[in-house]
């Protein structure tokens, strides 16, 4: 996703942007103005120059046309030719003109005198006007560019006082407990857009800290209403275990009742554990060799009702600060997975040392399901669960920092790869 920047820069980039344009309509409008004027200035010197000389003439036809840095006068007598005229101008008819001659930028007024036959020429020397223009110009640029900063300074400052408010209600909000949120709205504060933006928040946090009260709530009701039951069915358990008139099959039954029930109390801790916050601290480790062989046997039964093999390889003694019975119900998942959607294959779980991996060579999953099998209740075509397993274990995983990853194909069996920080 494309980054979006701060709403202070929009703010003072949208200051700046109009004061550039507004500089730059400005600027070019005085520029032209400024030419416009320029070229009338010229043109009127031209005029004046042009009817006093050939006034002059008219008295005294000896009489000599301007000539000056700025301004060069010629007359074309009739009959005479053109041989004192530059090349340049010969040609031109009554009127204004620009021509250049020997690399001089001039402005000529042309004008023929009335039944004399003789024309008249004023020439006007461009280069000082266009020098002048061109440093007018630099300093209109110079000018708008000023008014750009400005802009964007006077808009970086009005949006910081503006949005100041915001800023301060996003600190309150963030730091904010989620339990207990203080009431943003007290105090005498203006009627406005950013008092109502308050009340709002206000609105919706009460809202939210009575829903997480209820959640909380039940949670800590139902651990301890299921906790009686456990507690009884592992009582129950040892007293029938300590019954010598068992059968071996009998024994072993209620040895597995008994491990349940202990490791539903696990669960029950764990899931508790998983409903605080996120950065709870848990002062807890465990044992990954242990939990990993104790999840493959515990699946081994209906992986052998499916005609799997189940093999396990440890690589490497792994301790991980983390709850066991977090770690559990990952481990429990993969390989319930992985035996679940195997017959008549095999499934293979590694311990290494910094990741752990479950392969089957079972069905596999399609390309349209692997990317939302971690979406809480979604169940693939050939599923038989109910959409939490998966949803769980990468629940788990982003609180602990750890990656998990799953590779497969329809048909070609899956991979999970549980990978530890």
């Amino acid at each position: 996703m494309r980054r979006r920047h701060s709403l202070r820069f929009r703010v003072a980039a949208a200051f700046a942007g109009l004061g550039a344009f507004l500089s730059l309509v400005f600027a070019v409008g005085v520029w032209f103005a400024a030419h416009d004027v320029s070229q009338r200035l010229m043109d009127q010197t031209l005029k004046a120059e042009l009817d006093d000389y050939m006034a002059r003439r008219a008295r005294n036809p000896r009489s000599l046309p301007p000539d000056t840095a700025i301004l060069r006068g010629y007359v074309a007598v009739a009959g005479a030719g053109f041989s004192e005229i530059p090349a340049a101008m010969r040609n031109l008819s009554p009127g204004k003109h620009e021509i250049t001659i020997d690399g001089a930028p001039f402005r000529v007024s042309v004008a023929d005198q009335d039944g004399g036959g003789d024309r008249y020429y004023i020439l006007f020397n461009e280069e000082r006007q266009q020098r002048r223009e061109q440093g007018f110009l630099a300093y209109l640029i110079a000018g708008a560019l000023l008014m750009t900063l400005l802009a964007a300074a006077g808009g970086l400052w009005l949006a910081g006082r503006v949005i100041a408010p915001l800023t301060e209600l996003a600190h309150a909000v963030g730091q904010a407990p989620a339990e207990n949120p203080p009431k943003l709205s007290g105090g005498n504060v203006p009627e406005d857009e950013i008092s109502e933006l308050t009340r709002a928040f206000d609105r919706y946090m009460s809202r939210l800290a009575a829903f997480i009260e209820r959640e909380r709530t039940f949670a800590a009701d139902a651990s301890h209403e299921l906790r009686t039951p456990l507690a009884v069915i592992r009582g129950a358990s040892e007293v029938l275990a300590e019954d010598a008139n068992l059968t071996p099959t009998q024994a072993q039954r209620v040895a597995r009742i008994e491990r349940a029930a202990i490791e539903m109390s696990a669960l029950i801790s764990a899931l508790l554990l998983l409903a605080r916050e996120e950065d709870t601290p848990v002062d807890q480790s465990c044992n990954c060799e242990r939990l990993v062989r104790q999840a493959v046997e515990r699946h081994r039964p209906r992986a052998v009702r499916r005609g799997n093999s189940i093999e396990l390889a440890i690589e490497a003694a792994v301790e991980l600060e983390v709850a066991p019975a977090l770690f559990s119900i990952v481990i429990d998942n993969l390989v319930r997975n992985a035996v679940a959607h195997t017959e008549g294959g095999s499934v293979s779980v590694r311990l290494c040392a910094d990741r752990l991996i479950v392969a089957d060579t079972g069905i596999g999953i399609s390309n349209e399901d692997i990317g939302r099998v971690f979406q809480r209740y979604y169940r693939g075509a050939s599923s038989g669960g109910a959409g939490i397993g998966l949803s769980l274990v990468k629940r788990i995983c982003d609180r602990q920092h750890w990656e998990i990853a799953l590779e497969s194909r329809a048909g070609g069996g899956t991979t999970a790869t549980l990978r530890f920080p």
